[in-house]
């Protein structure tokens, strides 16, 4: 069918699915790299225990049929390879629906990977990587001409980001409508970048300004996705834009990468200085027919995230189906005014009094010494780091995972510990570990000239008081017992 095909997006094809499998590649190390000390046999919210209790219909998942840490493990230095494979163009090198179900494998076991990750995954990026790596199945590869349809699905996705984020915050805070959110926002946002000190200090004229044009990238410019060359690749340029500065002034796993590789794939090819379009093959009559009934579906799916973007009462990061397709998507609907952190303790006394010497863990990204300029991780993402933010914001939100976190700091368990920065105890265990809450600010100009660092912090209260390992070993795994 000719009206099937898009040729003229053989580039915006090309750069969304390279990224978007780099993004895959980032995602697969994290959960390499972390799954033990999260999620594993041994975790502080284990796998097996979470499958036990939730039936696979309402998570799909392989790890219903078995798990260990090495078939973790596995899966996910799998899918790694694979997205290294995809991002270095193997896709392209092997027929159509080869393709495809390289795509289509990389989806399976990621989804599989965040139907079982509980609440260190009920992160907004990883649905919208869920649902971007399916729609990249039907993109094809260079046997075929990118499909119409296809590619409209793409922003219509990349509209649900923009627009649903740009609602919530007009719906929500009020300092989004007054433009003082950014006052505070660079402050208090979960985990800050090395530039975000700098960023809050800018004029407040200018964060005013920030604020607008936050309002008019994410209200206004994606219904410009929708209109022909050159409108589209001006309100994509737009958009990137936009998510190059949140790169800047902060951490957000992967979610601006994401959202560029999107906002890519509704660039014309024409209007770059780019090679002739390739020649490509006319479209076999069963790609046609997935690539179509994916649209339909999606066509069906629609309907609960937009009566969403429509209600008063809108949520964000809501998957309304166990396969995270077609979701609602938005962030930072309220901005906290005040940055509070948890900060973790350890003592090796047995006796504990006014003297007792303390000494602190150190976080990789979380702010903890006031003398530590924050630093950029995105994008790869420090789940321990993001729900300790959570956890300063609400103890219950961290109960079921934060004691076993600290019982496993009394016993020097090497993989959590290898989520740490600094381990105050390398030689033997604590004693005892608390938690305390502060209030954190970044330091002003002066204070900083002054050598005083990059954070000001004081305390507020006990978050968890002094405990020992007896205290907390029965949320020990049986080999510490």
């Amino acid at each position: 069918m000719e009206w099937f095909a898009a040729p003229e997006y053989w580039f915006a094809r090309e750069a969304f699915q390279r990224l978007l499998a780099a993004v895959y590649l980032i995602a697969f190390l994290v959960a390499a790299n972390q799954f033990r000390a999260l999620i594993g046999e041994h975790g502080m919210l284990p796998v097996p225990r979470f499958t036990a209790r939730v039936p696979a219909r309402r998570s799909p998942s392989l790890f219903h049929l078995h798990y260990s840490d090495r078939a973790f493990a596995t899966t996910a230095r799998t899918g790694a390879v694979l997205a290294a494979a995809l991002a270095a163009g193997v896709a392209d090198l092997l027929p159509l629906g080869a393709a495809m179900a390289l795509w289509a494998v990389l989806w399976v076991l990621y989804l599989s990977i965040v139907n079982v990750g509980q609440t260190w995954y009920a992160f907004g990026w990883e649905s919208l990587l869920l649902e971007s790596g399916l729609l990249a199945v039907f993109l094809g590869n260079d046997e075929v001409a990118p499909p119409v349809l296809g590619m409209w699905l793409l922003r219509w996705l990349l509209f649900r980001v923009e627009f649903g984020a740009g609602l919530i915050k007009w719906r929500g805070d009020r300092c989004w409508r007054t433009l003082t959110c950014l006052y505070y926002h660079h402050e208090t946002q979960p985990m800050p970048g090395p530039l975000s000190w700098f960023f809050h200090h800018l004029p407040r004229p200018l964060h005013r300004v920030e604020a607008a044009a936050n309002h008019v990238v994410q209200l206004i410019v994606p219904f410009g996705l929708f209109l022909p060359r050159p409108g589209a690749g001006i309100a994509a340029a737009l958009i990137i834009a936009t998510q190059l500065w949140l790169l800047l002034s902060g951490n957000f796993a992967w979610l601006n990468w994401l959202t560029v590789a999107l906002a890519l794939s509704a660039v014309d090819a024409r209007d770059l200085p780019l090679p002739a379009t390739p020649s490509f093959e006319g479209e076999p009559a069963w790609y046609e027919g997935l690539v179509i009934a994916l649209t339909l579906l999606v066509a069906v799916l629609s309907y609960w995230p937009a009566r969403n973007l429509l209600s008063r009462h809108q949520q964000m990061n809501r998957s309304f189906n166990r396969l995270h397709l077609v979701n609602a998507y938005g962030a930072f609907g309220s901005v906290g005014r005040l940055r509070h952190e948890v900060v973790v303790e350890g003592t090796d006394a047995h006796t504990l009094d006014d003297g007792t010497r303390w000494r602190e863990y150190g976080f990789k990204g979380k702010p903890g010494e006031p003398g530590r300029l924050p630093r950029q991780f995105a994008p790869y993402h420090l789940r321990l780091d993001w729900l300790l933010w959570f956890a300063a914001i609400s103890p219950d939100y961290a109960r079921p995972w934060f004691d076993p976190f600290v019982a496993r700091l009394l016993v020097n368990d090497p993989d959590t510990l290898a989520l740490l920065r600094h381990n105050p105890f390398p030689g033997a265990p604590p004693a005892f570990v608390r938690a305390r809450l502060y209030r954190y600010r970044f330091t002003s100009w002066n204070e900083r000239r002054a050598g005083g660092g990059w954070w000001h912090r004081t305390p507020v209260h006990e978050y968890l008081r002094p405990v020992g390992r007896h205290d907390l070993a029965h949320l020990l795994p049986a080999r510490y017992r």
